[in-house]
């Protein structure tokens, strides 16, 4: 898949720290997208604003891992 464009892992944090999921959608990975669209709200709730941070973090975290590692894996 050498004509896929490389994603900018940046940007996929950036997604996912303003709505968790949708970073993990630009890098692919969409299962990981629908698992974040619902723990976010999950944790945003049940512990009452607490936790959402959290998710939010997590989520741009991996995004941003996830999107290095696919432009390792098709232009390596």
């Amino acid at each position: 898949m050498v004509n896929d464009p490389l994603r900018n892992p940046g940007l996929a944090a950036i997604l996912s720290l303003i709505l968790p999921g949708v970073g993990q959608v630009y890098a692919g990975r969409f299962g990981w997208a629908i698992v974040w669209f619902i723990i976010t709200p999950g944790f945003w709730l049940g512990s009452g604003g607490l936790l959402g941070w959290v998710a939010h973090l997590l989520s741009a975290a991996q995004a941003h891992k996830q999107t290095q590692a696919r432009n390792l894996r098709l232009y390596a």
